[in-house]
């Protein structure tokens, strides 16, 4: 039974000692009351051989006062209790309530206690009803015996049980509150890593788009007062990539500003690849593509770190790399694998180790998200110079690879920028 907080019972719960105080003084009062009350009217059979007096009283008080700490001793106090009890009997005093209280004291060690205490108890239970039994100066029936024995019996096993159901009640408390710990960690590490995807997100976003907006805002400027119809498409392509990257923004932020699911955009792929190249030829780097293999559909975390990779190479390609710089774009669809390469032929071995020691944040979320799938990663000079990444995606057998997003075969297509005299 569960107990209201404020009441009475809980009051006492909370206060063990004052509680078991009272149970030994009123077993103490009703016991004496009893001695003296049977030998003055003659009740009870059979009579004791002398009648009570201050000896008597003080065994009968002795063996009931003490279930005042029958929490703190119990096992200690059944066996000192245990002499008085039987010292009653052998002197020919009636033991009043004595029993009783050796039943309580039993049930506390089986209640408080562990097994093997709670078994010595019961043996010292029965080895003084016996000492008992074995000096008193009338016949004990075994009817009484039975009855007796079966009492003893009851008050262990429902000791046991509380001490078992407390064990397990608190059991359950103690694994609720390592769940509630695990779930707390479970919850903080799920923030950092929605953080730490969010902040990856946000940078390739925004480099990518600031260093073409950059490029362009460059070349508007140049052309400003030669070429203004140069100058003005250079405008109308920032003003366009800047709203992408205006939307691209709000759809990644608008993760943070709700507490339930967040409606989300589809992210972009690898088939969103021509477009990007279209957008680097656009900023002034002349770049192609080459698409090999069966194209097939990809599962959505190595299709948006795949695209990332790209983007993230190709954006450093157009800050590093140089003017005159060019580009090639490799992907490679292979029946468990998809293979990447983004290289150009810019800048030495400085620009190189700016672009592989710099304090950016884009290679280094390029080497997590291909960990983050098992790939392998390769960033470093490329022969001949200029600069290349290299990334290899493990692709497991799934239904993705024959979905409805899956397209056509293409060998060897390429999207080549136009020669410099075309641009001009």
């Amino acid at each position: 039974m569960r107990t209201t907080p404020g009441s009475t019972r809980s009051w006492l719960r909370a206060r063990p000692l004052l509680s078991d105080s009272v149970l030994a003084v009123v077993l103490t009062i009703v016991s004496l009351w009893t001695i003296v009350a049977f030998a003055q009217h003659g009740v009870g059979a059979p009579a004791p051989a002398r009648p009570p007096d201050a000896l008597n009283l003080a065994l009968a008080a002795s063996c009931t006062l003490p279930l005042a700490l029958r929490r703190q001793r119990p096992f200690a106090l059944l066996v000192a209790t245990a002499l008085p009890d039987v010292g009653m009997i052998v002197l020919g005093y009636s033991p009043g309530l004595s029993g009783i209280g050796t039943f309580v004291l039993l049930y506390s060690v089986a209640a408080h206690r562990g097994l093997a205490l709670s078994l010595a108890a019961l043996v010292v239970s029965f080895a003084t009803y016996a000492a008992v039994a074995g000096v008193a100066p009338f016949p004990v029936s075994w009817t009484n015996h039975v009855v007796v024995a079966t009492v003893m019996l009851l008050c262990w096993v429902c000791g046991r049980a509380v001490r078992l159901r407390r064990a397990y009640l608190a059991e359950l408390v103690h694994r609720a509150d390592r769940l509630e710990r695990a779930r707390e960690a479970d919850t903080r590490a799920a923030r950092a890593e929605e953080r730490s995807r969010i902040a990856r997100e946000l940078h390739d976003v925004v480099a990518h788009h600031v260093s073409v907006m950059t490029v362009q805002a460059a070349a508007a400027r140049r052309m400003l007062d030669t070429k203004p119809d140069v100058a003005r498409d250079a405008l109308t392509a920032i003003e366009e990539m800047g709203r992408t990257a205006m939307a691209e923004m709000r759809s990644i932020v608008g993760v943070l500003r709700t507490d339930g699911p967040a409606e989300r955009g589809p992210q972009p792929g690898m088939h969103d690849l021509p477009a990007l190249v279209e957008q680097m030829r656009e900023a002034g780097l002349r770049t192609q593509l080459w698409i090999e293999g069966e194209r097939r559909g990809l599962p959505p975390g190595v299709d948006l770190a795949a695209y990332r990779l790209v983007q993230e190479a190709l954006t450093n390609s157009l800050r590093h790399a140089g003017a005159t710089a060019r580009a090639w774009v490799t992907v490679r669809h292979e029946p468990n694998e998809l293979s990447i390469r983004v290289e150009d032929d810019g800048r030495g071995t400085a620009e190189e180790s700016v672009r592989v020691e710099g304090k950016g944040h884009g290679l280094v979320g390029i080497r997590e998200r291909v960990a983050l799938y098992g790939g392998v990663l390769r960033i470093g000079p490329r022969t001949g110079g200029g600069f290349e990444v290299r990334a290899r995606f493990p692709l497991s057998h799934s239904p993705l690879s024959h979905s409805p997003l899956s397209h056509s075969p293409l060998k060897h297509s390429s999207l080549k920028h136009s020669s410099p005299e075309d641009t001009a």
